[in-house]
């Protein structure tokens, strides 16, 4: 991407938005691969100088601090004055202050289902017929992101009322490239490769995978990505939709298949270290260290963008650990998958400054000085992917930016008895031996039971 250059900043000063000094921001205007030419026109767009924006979401400390970095950039191109409250129990104060009449202009909901109930309950303005297409053409499978954001209203009309901002990816599968290059292996492209790797690994006398269930009251969870992921890549997305609202049963067909692809990896002992009957006792925390093992006890672990937090003191990803997309079947011609989770902003309390900051999260600048900071990935085509802070997150927003398809994490978005509960243990239960059918029809009976 071409880099846009700034005006100046004498010349910036005398756009009517331009209402504070820029010393206050963590990159100043001008310098870097930062897209300043969108917050220029922004801030030729809009002032609101002295006015009030409201703000409430799920991120402190750090996370606090790094998202009030951005919207510095908000208050310096608008005038506006902006008051971001962080809360660890978001998702309860958020519906006590709506309905209190008491709600702030914005709130950032860390995943749809929230946000889903408060616009049904009539909480939630739409954020309009412009920004959904807006979205279609400028976000990466922007469909995904319309549907992800789009509800159901007071009257059962679908509207848009989520503007997702700030995305993780699930989709992924950890490797040691040393590893990789000694044995002779290449990272596979499709999932027929993939599989014919794993068979691979096993005829060369190694332990393709490290899978570990174990996560205290939580156990189970990681199989759950598991079984998603395997969702999106044997059904179109419709299906997966359908799946996750129950609109077809847990023990649908196309869902215990996909159950058994998980299967396929995890209750194979060829295929997993210390034997698939380890896995759901093997903490999920403790399950990729074996990729460091000389010789290594695995070649591959499927988790998200967290789980280098585990690797071992020291590990540089890009050089000691690297990751690939955990592919789609070439056969079945289903594009390119994403499954992850991500953060929505919606508007509450509405007013002209409210729905200015919904048109500034639409400037590249808006992203780009978040990705600059780290810990952030967008599907956004127009921002500068070299402002991201380093190159494993350059390389996550590629999966991004090349996603056909992107879809939340199903068990967040099922009911809670079901998705942080029923399918965990049944995960384990299935890992751990039963019937996929019948497991699949235990987790239907239970959702049965709550509706």
């Amino acid at each position: 991407m071409k880099k846009l250059i700034y005006c100046g900043v004498m010349a910036a000063a005398l756009t009517a938005g331009l209402a504070h000094a820029d010393d206050h921001l963590l990159f100043k205007p001008g310098e870097g691969s930062f897209n300043w030419e969108s917050f220029d026109a922004f801030a030729a767009a809009n002032d609101f100088t002295g006015q009030e924006l409201t703000m409430t979401g799920p991120w402190t400390g750090e996370d606090g601090k790094t998202v009030n970095n951005m919207l510095a950039y908000f208050q310096q191109a608008t005038g506006a004055n902006v008051a971001y409250s962080g809360s660890d129990s978001f998702e309860q104060d958020i519906v006590i202050s709506a309905q209190a009449n008491s709600a702030p202009n914005i709130a950032v909901f860390p995943q749809p289902g929230l946000a889903a109930d408060m616009a049904s309950r009539g909480f939630l303005k739409p954020l309009g017929d412009e920004s959904a297409q807006w979205v279609k053409d400028n976000y990466a499978a922007g469909q995904s992101w319309v549907d992800l954001g789009t509800y159901a209203d007071a009257d059962g009309k679908d509207e848009l009322f989520g503007f997702f901002y700030k995305v993780d990816v699930k989709s992924l599968v950890w490797f040691v490239p040393e590893q990789f290059e000694e044995a002779g292996y290449e990272v596979p492209t499709t999932m027929e490769e993939l599989k014919a790797l794993t068979d691979q690994i096993v005829e060369d006398g190694g332990t393709p995978w490290c899978i570990g269930l174990g996560s205290g009251a939580a156990t189970g969870w990681p199989a759950t990505d598991w079984v998603e992921d395997m969702m999106l890549r044997t059904q179109p997305p419709e299906v997966y939709d359908q799946w996750v609202k129950n609109e077809i049963p847990f023990d649908d067909p196309r869902v215990v298949a996909a159950i058994e692809e998980y299967g396929h990896f995890a209750k194979n002992n060829d295929y997993v270290s210390g034997g698939a009957a380890s896995v759901p006792n093997t903490d999920f925390r403790d399950s990729p260290t074996g990729l460091f093992s000389l010789p290594p006890k695995c070649y591959m672990h499927h988790q998200a963008t967290f789980i280098p937090t585990f690797f071992p003191e020291g590990t540089k990803l890009g050089l000691d650990a690297d990751f690939f997309y955990f592919p789609s079947y070439e056969s079945k011609d289903l594009g390119q998958p994403v499954l992850g989770a991500g953060t929505l902003f919606s508007i509450l309390d509405d007013s002209p400054v409210a729905r200015a900051f919904i048109e500034f999260l639409k400037t590249p600048i808006a992203h780009e000085v978040w990705m600059a900071q780290g810990g952030f990935l967008t599907p956004h085509t127009g921002v500068n992917a070299a402002t991201y802070s380093n190159d494993t997150s350059r390389a996550l927003g590629d999966i991004l930016l090349n996603a056909t398809t992107f879809r939340f994490d199903g068990s967040d978005l099922m009911p809670g008895e079901i998705g942080a509960g029923a399918f965990w243990t049944g995960m384990v239960d299935y890992t751990s031996g039963a019937e996929a059918g019948d497991v699949a029809k235990t987790i239907q009976d239970r959702w049965d039971t709550i509706q």
